[in-house]
């Protein structure tokens, strides 16, 4: 009787096989052969479950992204506070838990930004659309427990690109120099105006 591979949980084994190699080297730097290599498989096996490199660096983040999702969830629960927990939700950008999961992003974004497939679109696109409903969530809870004012829900969609906005710019200028400290900021003057008094 032949053996039956689960194709996805494969792909998932490389993938994460790979991810050192990945998170040390550019995308451009590394070889299906050496991804092969490190994946312990042979290079025809890679492109049975990937098309390219670009489709494994794809395949990494999806899988770290769940990951950091179940962390994020766990930290926004002991959030006293909308403040803190908007805080939290930017500590992607920054902490040390998400260092891995941050340098593949940029890859990702990188090549997203040269040679975009559709696939990345529509993957950026519902990330996007995820991350957004997350923090108007957050807003809303705060809204309705009155610690926030209503037109707080006018910021959202700032205060979530921000974030984002704050990590490209770190990465390509020299305009900021402490992402957390500078997105704390951020927050705090923008929870200035929009908290309730108490």
């Amino acid at each position: 009787m032949p053996i039956v591979v689960d194709k996805a949980q494969k792909r998932k084994e490389i993938a994460l096989a790979c991810k050192e190699l990945l998170v040390r080297k550019s995308i451009q730097e590394i070889t299906i052969a050496e991804i092969a290599k490190t994946a312990g498989i042979g290079k025809g096996t890679f492109y049975e479950y990937f098309q390219d490199k670009e489709e494994l660096i794809f395949e990494l983040v999806n899988i770290l992204m769940l990951a950091h999702n179940e962390r994020k969830e766990t930290m926004l629960a002991e959030a006293k506070s909308t403040r803190e927990k908007i805080k939290v939700f930017y500590t992607f950008f920054y902490s040390d838990e998400s260092a891995d999961l941050r340098a593949l992003y940029k890859e990702f974004i990188a090549y997203a930004l040269i040679a975009p497939k559709q696939e990345m679109i529509a993957f950026q696109t519902e990330c996007f659309r995820f991350y957004y409903r997350w923090v108007e969530q957050i807003i809303d809870e705060g809204i309705a427990k009155g610690e926030l004012l209503p037109v707080a829900k006018e910021l959202i969609k700032g205060m979530y690109t921000m974030g984002e906005g704050m990590f490209v710019a770190s990465l390509a200028t020299e305009g900021v120099i402490s992402l957390k400290e500078d997105i704390d900021r951020y927050v705090d003057h923008i929870f200035d105006f929009v908290e309730q008094e108490k």
